[in-house]
């Protein structure tokens, strides 16, 4: 059974960062595609940043690009987000999500929509105070 636990989330001011970690258990990650989404009160799930089996190609959303970065370590099996410069409007609950699909497609670019991801994690609270 594949698993997605996140960690890194909290309380945080307006400007400061925070590292998110997505650990996965289960499965190899070593050619599943991973994704973070977000979803704040009264919003529905947004894409946020993701990253290719291989960590070669990565693609963000426009509102996190330049201040956001995900990052994998296939050999601890864990998915990263380094969220710097964080604004109030970045609070939301952050999930990770897996996208084990993808290498099939023969597409280099990870994909966005959340239709794509098979598997999901709980989620951690992200709250930015201004």
């Amino acid at each position: 059974q594949v698993q997605l636990a996140e960690s890194g989330g909290g309380l945080v001011q307006a400007g400061g960062s925070l590292r998110l970690s997505c650990a996965v258990s289960g499965r190899s990650i070593s050619s599943v595609a991973m994704g973070w989404f977000r979803q704040a009160p009264g919003k529905e799930r947004e894409f946020v940043a993701a990253i290719s089996w291989s960590g070669g190609n990565t693609y963000y959303a426009d509102s996190v690009k330049g201040r956001f970065t995900i990052s994998r370590d296939n050999a601890k099996n864990t998915v990263y987000l380094q969220m710097n410069s964080l604004k109030p409007e970045d609070t939301a609950v952050y999930y990770c999500a897996a996208d084990p699909n993808l290498i099939a497609t023969r597409m280099v670019k990870p994909r966005s929509q959340s239709t794509s991801y098979d598997y999901w994690g709980q989620g951690t609270q992200v709250t930015v105070s201004s």
